[in-house]
């Protein structure tokens, strides 16, 4: 089976579906008080506003934006812990969505 390429076609790509899997594996380090801080308090504030675009001057905020946008803090975050399914889950989405 040959791998999808994205610049090619979105097809065969559940980067949505990806991206809301990531966040789960990366709400279990940041929901956890001895593993959040400022930055991450402020993050979960953005995953609260996905598909409230009136919170968000009209924008419509996802899980797949919000991975690319943070995915070097994310990444840093999931190296911290070394959490290899998620660092690998994280890979994927970069080279299939990003």
């Amino acid at each position: 089976m040959s791998k999808p390429d994205r610049y090619v076609s979105f097809v065969g790509i559940d980067g949505d579906s990806n991206a809301r899997k990531l966040v789960a594996l990366l709400r279990r380090h940041i929901d956890d008080p001895a593993r959040t801080n400022r930055f991450w308090e402020l993050f979960k504030d953005k995953l609260e506003k996905i598909n409230k675009p009136d919170e968000t001057s009209g924008f419509n905020q996802d899980e797949l934006y919000l991975v690319h946008a943070y995915i070097n803090n994310i990444r840093e975050l999931f190296e911290t812990y070394d959490d290899q399914p998620a660092l690998a889950l994280l890979d994927r989405i970069e080279a299939e969505s990003c």
